[in-house]
């Protein structure tokens, strides 16, 4: 069914849209509603489709608003009204006079120490993390030395600035002897003794690193 009716042109007797004012097709000018309207144009039934489908429209959105959940109001009990603190604040507060040292509040067995307290290591300085033996400012754990050769390694603390002592071992000097080689013993001389395997060991503060050390 169209919504927009058609007429017939009284000159060509084509139908055409009732928007037009002129036939489309002979440019003859529409009288009235032409010479022929369409029988079927129910332009007021469709009117009253609309209508209703407007207040079909307008009472659902009604029902929706009035069935939707209201916010519960809160509720205080009797007992929360009755007990209200009154002015004046807690009852355990201090009072100070002048001229009179105020007193300390008594320790009882809930009193918490505070738990970041930090215990500095009985050396000094911050705890040791971790240790590594470097070459070359890189870390290794396994070279070779020639008999007769030096290599200077390194030692590599974390966190920088601990004050522990730092002590280099060989555990087979018949392979390599390791002395350090400045005051602080940050650093150490490897010199090659003679053809075989063995380990190399720095400990600072009970943390250690070791390095295979091959002899020929």
């Amino acid at each position: 069914m169209s919504i927009i009716s058609e007429v017939k042109c009284a000159r060509c007797d084509r139908k055409y849209s009732g928007l037009r004012s002129r036939c489309p097709y002979c440019g003859a000018r529409r009288i009235g509603r032409g010479k022929y309207s369409e029988e079927s144009d129910n332009s007021k039934g469709k009117m009253l489709i609309g209508v209703l489908i407007m207040s079909v429209l307008v009472i659902a959105v009604g029902v929706l608003l009035l069935s939707a959940p209201k916010p519960e109001e809160e509720v205080i009990p009797p007992e929360m009204e009755e007990t209200a603190e009154p002015p004046g604040g807690d009852e355990d507060e201090i009072v100070t006079v002048p001229g009179i040292n105020p007193v300390s509040p008594p320790v009882t067995e809930n009193t918490k120490e505070d738990d970041d307290v930090t215990i500095d290591p009985p050396g000094g300085g911050p705890a040791v993390q971790s240790v590594q033996i470097t070459y070359a400012n890189k870390q290794t754990s396994d070279f070779t030395v020639k008999t007769g050769e030096s290599v200077v390694l390194r030692v590599r603390i974390d966190p920088v600035g601990t004050e522990e002592e730092i002590i280099w071992t060989s555990s087979n000097r018949n392979v390599f002897e390791v002395v350090a080689t400045n005051a602080e013993a940050t650093q150490a001389k490897v010199t090659g003794i003679g053809k075989g395997k063995a380990t190399l060991t720095v400990a600072v503060g009970g943390v250690e690193a070791e390095c295979i050390v091959r002899g020929r």
